[in-house]
């Protein structure tokens, strides 16, 4: 009988004790971005702490579906970026943000560096109305630091095509390609006159 007893204790703790094991899977976050050239854009979250997933893709088009080949005629309307998906106990969506900011010239209304069109235009697409508004004060920050208006828009998302395998972790991939590519386009040059040493 003191068996009986003891197990069913035995028993009975056990169970409490995994009732009571509240631990939840991280609730990530997901914020999509639009900074030129989706492989430049990419990158510098592959690196940042608390990134589970940076894809590049394309985003807020007209078209039901997105290639390469379509997006880059500038017929489908979509925008090149990048989806990041992180943890915001780690990084939030305010650093997910610097990181964005530091990484293109907001100034430009045409597109990034030697990459001209729709396509290339900045954006930032916000999945939620707390999103919304801390991209708009981050924008507002920018301006009212430089004392220029800020040519990237702010706009609600509203679709996202994973672009082809070639193009995912391209810095790693073809390293060659992108260090030329990226050289060549005057991005980093550039990035060095907006933003200094920040």
């Amino acid at each position: 009988m003191k068996k009986l007893i003891l197990a069913l204790l035995a028993i009975f703790i056990l169970g409490d004790a995994m009732a009571q094991d509240t631990t939840q899977p991280t609730k990530f976050e997901i914020a999509t971005l639009a900074g030129g050239c989706f492989w430049c854009t990419e990158a510098p979250y592959d690196e940042l702490a608390g990134v589970e997933a940076a894809v590049s893709g394309y985003t807020n088009g007209a078209a039901a579906d997105a290639t390469y080949e379509k997006v880059s005629s500038g017929s489908t309307a979509h925008f090149e970026a990048v989806q990041v998906t992180f943890d915001p106990a780690v990084s939030d969506y305010n650093k997910i943000l610097d990181v964005f900011w530091q990484h293109i010239d907001p100034f430009d209304a045409g597109g990034q560096f030697y990459d001209r069109g729709s396509q290339y235009y900045t954006a930032i697409f916000y999945h939620t109305d707390e999103q919304r508004k801390l991209a708009e004060a981050s924008k507002a920050k920018i301006e009212a630091e430089k004392g220029k208006k800020v040519a990237t828009q702010i706009l609600a998302f509203k679709n996202f095509f994973a672009a082809e395998d070639y193009h995912q972790n391209y810095y790693k991939t073809n390293s060659e390609h992108y260090n030329a590519y990226k050289k060549g386009s005057g991005r980093e040059e550039k990035l060095q006159k907006i933003w200094g040493s920040e």
